[in-house]
């Protein structure tokens, strides 16, 4: 049994998330989706996106100066906050390098992003993507060293929710939306994430409908945002142009024992304004 704590006392941590898109030739618009281990502490067994909380080694100027066409204040004024914006698209990168081993990143003499067609290339990549998970290598020491630069100028802010009062973590987590590099392929990390797998938003819906994939309300939102599009080029347009989005703070339904048993949504007829 948990222990009783303070809901109100609960830090709520920024985290970001990034949704990986291609273009499959029969299938259309795919997404990656990534299997939470069933030991997390948080969204056990889970299907998510690549993400997690931002550090605050994401928001220095070391970094800052590695990141094409996106200042601070830039990036900042898209998400409404007074400053450290940009650590948000950073911290989306690095999770997504550590759980799922896509580098959005170029070489700094080339405007196309970074492949892995190189089989010993490929190698030092995946050594240097476990030394970044466990911190004996920082994003900028990789980024110095292989001479990239951040892609953060194609990714695009598309939501914001924040977990409910009365959870025992609670997130302000941005979600981004990218395309999938060619050249690399994801794969989970089998620490964090025990399975992965492309599918359409559509299926993905569908499999959570029927309970074989288990998802959280801002997951399966996201994916709603991503079923209208048939392709890649289409749904970031359509991120282009959502500007900021209003953040969206689910509240939990409880019953007269005070046990949980749902979510309310901003919009039905039990949340409270």
């Amino acid at each position: 049994m948990s222990e009783p704590f303070d809901p109100h006392s609960v830090p709520v941590r920024p985290a970001a998330t990034v949704m990986l898109v291609r273009d499959h030739p029969l299938n259309g618009l795919e997404v990656f989706m990534l299997q939470r281990t069933m030991s997390a502490v948080f969204a056990k067994g889970m299907y998510v996106f690549p993400g997690g909380r931002v550090d605050a080694a994401d928001d220095t100027s070391e970094l800052q100066s590695v990141c094409d066409d996106l200042t601070d204040e830039r990036a900042s004024a898209i998400l409404g906050v007074a400053s450290g914006g940009l650590a948000y698209w950073i911290a989306a990168i690095r999770e997504c390098f550590e759980e799922a081993g896509v580098m959005l990143a170029r070489p700094v003499d080339s405007r196309h992003p970074l492949r892995f067609d190189d089989e010993l290339l490929a190698e030092r990549f995946a050594h240097a993507r476990h030394h970044v998970h466990d911190a004996s290598l920082s994003l900028v020491e990789l980024c110095l060293r292989e001479q990239l630069r951040l892609i953060t100028d194609t990714m695009h802010y598309v939501s914001h929710w924040i977990t409910p009062v009365g959870e025992p973590r609670r997130f302000d987590t941005r979600f981004f939306l990218a395309q999938m590099p060619e050249g690399q392929e994801p794969l989970h990390d089998d620490r964090e994430t025990i399975n992965s797998l492309w599918v359409t938003p559509e299926s993905a819906l569908e499999r959570s409908a029927s309970g074989e994939l288990v998802m959280l309300p801002p997951t399966t939102r996201n994916l709603e945002f991503l079923a209208p599009h048939a392709t890649t080029e289409s749904a970031l347009e359509a991120a282009r142009a959502l500007g900021t989005p209003k953040a969206i703070l689910p509240q939990l339904r409880v019953d007269a024992e005070g046990k949980v048993i749902g979510v309310a949504m901003p919009g039905d007829a039990d949340y409270r304004d």
